[in-house]
C-alpha cells in the first residue's frame, strides 16, 4: 500500500504561540510527526501543508518535503481540516508524479504517534478493507457518567442516564475510546468520493494507542504534562530518534 503522509501545522496558533515548532526533549512538535513518518515502514511520501515559513524551515530540517505554501484561506481558524486534504490531494494528483492508495494525516498537536503506530494502523487497514483508521485512547470516565449541567448548576441529564444501573452494572460499564489526535489514515478513493472522514459508519476502525502517547497539546499545561511525561521517562524518546 502506497500512503502519503501530510503533516498539517497552521502558523496562527493562539493557545500555544508558535505550537508547531515549539520543541520537547529538543524535538519539535513537527518535528516528532516527521521523524516517525521517516522510520515508518509505509510512508511512500512525506510532504507538509502549512501557511508559515518558519514551520516550513522546521519541517525541512527534519527532511520534509514542502511542495507548496497552503494558500491564506486554508490557514485561518474556521478553515476546515478536510478543505486542507483536499487541497493538498488535488496539488498531488495534479502533479501527476505519484498515486497513492491512502494519506495518514499528520496533526504536530498530538505529537507523539510512533512507527511503529503508523504501520499498525495501515496493517489494519488492509486487513479490514477500511476506508478510515485513526488512533483512539481508552477513557477514564465513561459516558453514562458524563453530561452537561443546566443554567443553575442541575445534573439532570446525568442522573437520567444512571437512573438504569444497579450497583453491578457501574463496575462493569464497558469501556469507551475517543480520537487521540494522533493518526488519520483514510482510503484515498474514499476521501476523493466523499471529502470527508467521518461518513463510512462500517468500514471506519480504531487503533487503541497507550495513554503516554496520546497526548494532545492545546495549552502551555499541556506542553508542560508533555515534558513532564519525558523527563520522567513515560515517553520514550528512542522512537525518534
Amino acid at each position: 500500500m502506497k500512503v502519503l503522509y501530510l503533516i498539517v501545522a497552521r502558523g496562527g496558533s493562539k493557545g500555544v504561540p508558535n505550537k508547531n515548532i515549539r520543541e520537547l526533549g529538543g524535538i519539535s512538535l513537527v518535528g516528532f510527526k516527521a521523524l516517525a513518518a521517516r522510520k515508518s515502514c509505509s510512508c511512500s511520501r512525506l510532504i507538509i501543508s502549512t501557511d508559515s515559513p518558519a514551520i516550513q524551515e522546521n519541517a525541512r530540517q527534519y527532511g520534509v518535503e514542502v511542495p507548496f505554501t497552503r494558500p491564506a484561506e486554508l490557514a485561518t481558524d474556521t478553515a476546515g481540516t478536510e478543505d486542507v486534504i483536499w487541497h493538498a490531494m488535488q496539488f498531488i494528483e495534479a502533479e501527476g508524479r505519484d498515486t497513492f492508495d491512502a494519506i495518514m494525516l499528520c496533526e504536530p498537536s498530538a505529537p507523539f504517534a510512533r512507527s511503529c503506530d503508523f504501520d499498525e494502523a495501515v496493517d489494519l487497514m488492509m486487513k479490514q478493507n477500511a476506508n478510515l483508521v485513526v488512533g483512539m485512547r481508552a477513557v477514564t470516565v465513561a459516558s453514562v457518567f458524563v453530561g452537561p449541567m443546566d443554567a443553575e448548576g442541575r445534573i439532570t441529564s446525568i442522573i437520567d442516564k444512571m437512573a438504569g444501573l444497579t450497583g453491578l452494572a457501574r463496575q462493569q460499564v464497558q469501556q469507551e475510546y475517543t480520537m487521540n489526535g494522533a493518526l488519520y489514515l483514510i482510503r484515498w478513493d474514499y476521501f476523493k468520493k466523499i471529502r470527508h472522514r467521518y461518513k463510512d459508519r462500517d468500514h471506519s476502525y480504531g487503533l487503541e494507542m497507550p495513554w503516554q502517547y496520546s497526548v494532545e497539546i492545546d495549552e502551555p499545561m499541556d506542553l508542560a504534562w508533555a515534558e513532564f511525561l519525558i523527563t520522567q521517562g513515560h515517553i520514550d524518546l528512542s522512537h525518534w530518534r
